[in-house]
């Protein structure tokens, strides 16, 4: 009788993990979500484009397309809070998507591009004008904030200087405290 429970519980188990495959990931979940609304985009044009006729400009108007919905409150050069990271008051600015979301946007519809059946060769989203895009919304952003992006090296490296100076104090003794 209790070979007869084991097997129950064994098969709720492998439909647990049938279920747990079937169900896409967050990031699936949204890189069939843009690829989507690029598709939607791209057809609702005039004239209609094809995918397989999709260019690098395509991708930029469509990234200008969706500055309209950002959250993101860029100042422009002549804003009296341009180059502050808290300014103290609203201004008239305008919203943007933030260089992050863009970034990881770009990165989502190259996948699926390719996944969808087009050439890594063509991709649209991997061309040129689209990084160079990317760096300029980067560097405008930063400089309107007045907080500039840090690279990820530089993390890395200043981090095992600091776990290098942390060891030992300048006589030689151990800095690290016990708690």
């Amino acid at each position: 009788m209790s070979s007869g429970r084991g097997k129950e519980v064994a098969e709720e188990g492998s439909d647990a993990a049938a279920n747990q495959h079937n169900t896409p990931s967050r990031y699936e979940s949204q890189k069939r979500r843009d690829w989507n609304t690029f598709g939607h985009y791209i057809r609702n044009q005039r004239p209609p484009v094809p995918l397989s006729q999709c260019n690098g400009n395509h991708v930029l108007e469509f990234l200008r397309y969706l500055d309209q919905f950002g959250k993101t409150k860029v100042h422009l050069p002549g804003c009296m809070f341009y180059g502050q990271p808290d300014p103290p008051a609203p201004c008239a600015c305008p919203l943007r998507q933030a260089w992050g979301s863009l970034d990881a946007l770009i990165g989502r519809l190259r996948a699926a591009y390719e996944e969808n059946g087009g050439s890594p060769e063509r991709n649209p989203f991997a061309s040129g004008i689209i990084r160079v895009y990317l760096r300029e919304v980067k560097e405008c952003q930063a400089l309107a904030r007045g907080v500039p992006y840090k690279k990820q090296k530089k993390k890395k490296k200043q981090k095992e200087e600091e776990d290098d100076g942390d060891d030992d104090d300048e006589d030689g003794s151990s800095s690290r405290h016990a708690m």
